[in-house]
This record gives structure tokens, C-alpha cells and sequence, in this order.
């Protein structure tokens, strides 16, 4: 049985992504710090299912921690990587810019290290759509320059790309960077909109809308984004590019490739959707413009089409009604 090393295990992705590999015969090695960013019951639960089969093996540790990652490599040799733990957050970055520091290039730095030792067959790391940053040029292509990141957390992210891309070329470690869109679903962080927007409805309180509803997103359900990682595991970045849209690096097994539905969906309609589902309409309290926010993400998906024929299947309506029928179960609602 081979070893998948995914971290970030208890995270919202990180339980669907393990959970998917058991079914597909990986052993899974689970590294989580179960940060107290948002409520770590959730992780808790999470990762309770994941305990429950004989293929995950529970690490509880920090990325950043000097030497752990090393030693797991070694124990463990595995030979895919999937890194997703990081700490996330456009806003949150604003007010706690170190621990972004700390957990996504610390972190990523001493995942690269121990990759580096005890060299995996595929190594895929997230980013983000945040890493477009200032880019008004729409849909996203992975060819585009992104070099303008709008906060913290989306340029700690574009340093994890460039320095995964560094460590690729110095040392032939194949590598994907998949950025992804807005995911949502069951499970997922009481941070995102979805989740506080469900909360704030069947509570009958008021729900903040910024930029005054003037904004659209490429959301991407948590089965299609986990259905495009899996994918990409077996679309090792090679020789040659697939097609004029690759973005396969000319100096490293390295490409950056979009996970996303490619429908961008306007902020009102989400809303819409979530009202739909929980049948009631929400009072709506309108503001300008958050700070590091960007107006509109839409994912060019040519190019993981090209390499999986990876395309997304749940459309907005039918992902918000799953998420509010497990809302509604969790939390007795």
C-alpha cells in the first residue's frame, strides 16, 4: 500500500481529500495542528472519522516545529505529498500577519526540506485564487503574471509557489501547484460566507454584504475540488507541455494549474441560493469594500482539462442546499 502524507488533515479539504485517498487504497498520514482559528470541534469530528479507518495515521504537530516534518519523511517515506495546511484568510491576515509567516513559509520551508531529503514521486501544494491579486483580466489563465497580490495571506502564498519552483529546479522534485476557487460545502470553515450567511439566516439575524452585492465568485464544491486533486495526482509535471495553455515551468518538473468551476457566480445569486435553502430571506446590511478583498474570481480551467479532463459537475444551487441540509443536521437546526 502506497503513503500519501497530506497536512492539514482536520482542515475542512484536508478531511475530504484523506478521506477520498483511503477509498482509493492510500494509506494516509495526517498531519494537523488543530490551530484554534476557528472551532476546533469541527477538526475534532473530522478527524475522529478519519481515525476510524485502519489506513490514517494521526500526527498532531505543527508544520513549523524544526525537524518534525524531516523525521515524519523519514518514518514514513511517503510517496505522494499533498500540503494543504496553512493558516488561511484574507481578513485575518490583516490582524495577525506573523502567524501567516510562521505557518505558510516556515511551514511550507521545512516541508520542502524534508522533501528534499526523502524525495517524493508527486508533491501538490494549495494556493490560492488570491495569488492573482490586482489581475483584472478575466477568466484567471495559469500563464498570467501574478505578481500584485492584494493581502498578506495571497502573497505569502504566491512566495510558497516561487519557492516550491526553486526547490523543483535545484533538486528535479516534481511539483503541482493547484489554486483553488472559494470552496464550499458540508464540513466546511465557519469563517467562509457560506457558512455565516446559513448562520445568520435560520438565526434571523442580519447578514453583512460587502462591496454593497457587487461581487461574483468562481465557488467550487469540496466533491469537484477533491475530484480535481486526485486527478492531478497522476499528472506528474514532465518534459514536454500538454498544450499551449500549460504552464509547465521551462526549468523544472513545476506547473501551476486552476481548480474551479469556471462559472462565476454573482454574490446576490449565492445568496439567493442559501435563502432558497433555508426558506427564509435574509435582512441584509450592505458595506463598501473589505480591505484585501478583490471584486471577482473566475477560473480558466483549460488547462486541468487538458492534463485530466477534469471538469466541475454541482452546480451553486444543488452545493448550497447540501451544505444547509448538513448545517441544519450538525447543528440541530
Amino acid at each position: 500500500m502506497k503513503t500519501a502524507l497530506v497536512t492539514g488533515s482536520a482542515g475542512f479539504i484536508g478531511y475530504f481529500l484523506s478521506t477520498r485517498l483511503m477509498e482509493l487504497g492510500w494509506r494516509v498520514v495526517g498531519l494537523d495542528a488543530f490551530s484554534d482559528y476557528y472551532d476546533v470541534r469541527l477538526k475534532e469530528r473530522r478527524q475522529g472519522m478519519l481515525s476510524q479507518s485502519g489506513q490514517f495515521v494521526p500526527v498532531r504537530a505543527r508544520l513549523e516545529e524544526p525537524g518534525r516534518l524531516m523525521a515524519l519523511f523519514e518514518d514514513y517515506r511517503p510517496e505522494l505529498v499533498i500540503h494543504l495546511a496553512a493558516q488561511a484568510g484574507v481578513r485575518y491576515s490583516i490582524d495577525n500577519p506573523r502567524s501567516y509567516v510562521e505557518s505558510n513559509l516556515v511551514g511550507t520551508f521545512e516541508l520542502l526540506e524534508a522533501a528534499r531529503a526523502f524525495p517524493p514521486e508527486h508533491m501538490l501544494l494549495a494556493s490560492t485564487s488570491s495569488a492573482y491579486g490586482a489581475n483584472t483580466e478575466m477568466p484567471y489563465r495559469e500563464v498570467q503574471k501574478a505578481d500584485h497580490q492584494m493581502s498578506f495571506y495571497a502573497a505569502t502564498k504566491k512566495a510558497t509557489e516561487n519557492m516550491a519552483h526553486s526547490y523543483a529546479h535545484l533538486y528535479g522534485l516534481p511539483t503541482t501547484m493547484f489554486r483553488f476557487f472559494t470552496v464550499y460545502g458540508p464540513w466546511g470553515r465557519p469563517d467562509m460566507a457560506h457558512f455565516k450567511f446559513t448562520r445568520a439566516i435560520l438565526n434571523g439575524e442580519p447578514i453583512d454584504v460587502y462591496n454593497h452585492g457587487k461581487m461574483s465568485r468562481d465557488f467550487t464544491y469540496i466533491d469537484d475540488l477533491v475530484d480535481g486533486i486526485c486527478a492531478l495526482i497522476a499528472a506528474v509535471p514532465g518534459d514536454a507541455p500538454v498544450s499551449e495553455r500549460d504552464s509547465l515551468s521551462p526549468v523544472a518538473p513545476f506547473r501551476v494549474v486552476n481548480i474551479g468551476a469556471s462559472t462565476p457566480t454573482p454574490l446576490m445569486e449565492f445568496i439567493e441560493a442559501i435563502e432558497a435553502a433555508c426558506g427564509r430571506e435574509a435582512e441584509k446590511v450592505m458595506h463598501p469594500m473589505q480591505p484585501g478583498d478583490v471584486p471577482a474570481t473566475w477560473a480558466d480551467t483549460g488547462l486541468i482539462e487538458d492534463l485530466t479532463g477534469f471538469r466541475a459537475q454541482v452546480p451553486v444551487r444543488e452545493g448550497v442546499q447540501r451544505f444547509v441540509d448538513w448545517y441544519r443536521d450538525y447543528y440541530g437546526v
